[in-house]
């Protein structure tokens, strides 16, 4: 990974991720909605990402449109690997089970476990 996202960077990256191409405004009124913020907070911000190599941007048209650079699902693995390495001791089975007692499960979510548990159990 090109470099490790900080929390604020993350929830840019889950807009820029659900949207594909997004502008500054566009990732603005997505987190105005749910945090207090503001424009040139976010401007920099993903300023800053691209410089990290965080997010890509087109500065072809006026408003300058950003792209990610990193994938989301290779940036949540390397984010859970680091996360599972230093707080559990490299413990799978401790990560999940701290995860499972942290909330309400659904049916269909424990549906799902169970079924990746035995597509797991079926690859060995």
């Amino acid at each position: 990974m090109k470099a490790k996202p900080t929390e604020s960077e993350l929830e840019i990256l889950q807009v820029v991720w659900q949207k594909e191409k997004v502008t500054v405004r566009e990732v603005h009124e997505h987190l105005a909605s749910i945090k207090d913020t503001g424009y040139t907070t976010t401007l920099k911000q993903m300023q800053n990402m691209h410089g990290k190599g965080l997010l890509h941007r087109d500065e072809q048209n006026r408003t300058h449109t950003y792209t990610a650079a990193i994938e989301e699902q290779a940036t949540q693995k390397n984010l859970v690997q680091n996360f599972m390495a230093s707080a559990f001791g490299g413990s799978a089975k401790n990560l999940v089970m701290q995860a499972l007692g942290q909330g309400n499960p659904s049916k269909e979510e424990l549906d799902e476990i169970r079924a990746f548990l035995d597509q797991i159990e079926n690859e060995k």
